[in-house]
């Protein structure tokens, strides 16, 4: 998804498959499984996660700007990191930081057509993504900082985006919703 020929590939079998796009999902995403200090950040590493997290996430809001139908919904998958602030994390959350801000200004931009454009920041998701490479005592640590006790599940995340995606979230434009449990 970081070729924006292939977002409008993906775009083009979409509408020659279904006559149109009403929705655009923007989850793709990486990350380390580790901390890095900004001072420890390579160039080959900060090109990656920003050309996965961000440049993806615009490839994918630029085409949907030009070719969802009115009335769509567009919903980007941000991170609970912007708010948590946490040392070793700032590639990753200023990554997903740049897709928050373009989701508030695409919504004023995409003005009259009836479409919303929104992010949801999830927190620590049980995922082999955030799972991978850390001890079960920091899972637990993860988990108990939010007053739910547990790390958030894949349809904690899928629920929230149904709901945008919804006749009941037509409503809700220009937001970042955190799905992370009351973490941050």
């Amino acid at each position: 998804m970081t070729d924006p020929a292939d977002m409008r590939g993906l775009f083009d079998a979409a509408t020659e498959r279904f006559g149109g796009v009403d929705v655009l999902v923007n989850n793709a995403g990486v990350g380390t499984q580790k901390p890095v200090p900004i001072a420890e950040t390579d160039d080959e590493l900060f090109g990656r996660i920003f050309d996965v997290n961000t440049k993806a996430a615009f490839f994918g809001m630029r085409e949907a700007a030009r070719r969802l139908r009115d009335g769509g919904r567009i919903v980007s998958i941000s991170t609970a990191l912007i708010g948590l602030a946490l040392p070793g994390r700032a590639i990753y959350a200023g990554s997903k930081a740049a897709v928050e801000v373009f989701t508030n200004i695409m919504a004023k931009e995409l003005r009259g057509r009836g479409i919303t454009v929104n992010a949801i920041a999830p927190g620590p998701i049980a995922t082999p993504l955030f799972l991978d490479g850390k001890s079960r005592e920091e899972i637990d640590d993860f988990a108990k900082q939010a007053p739910m006790e547990r790390l958030g599940t894949p349809e904690d995340v899928a629920d929230a985006v149904a709901f945008l995606v919804s006749e009941a979230g037509g409503w809700i434009d220009g937001q970042t919703i955190r799905a992370n449990g009351g973490m941050v």
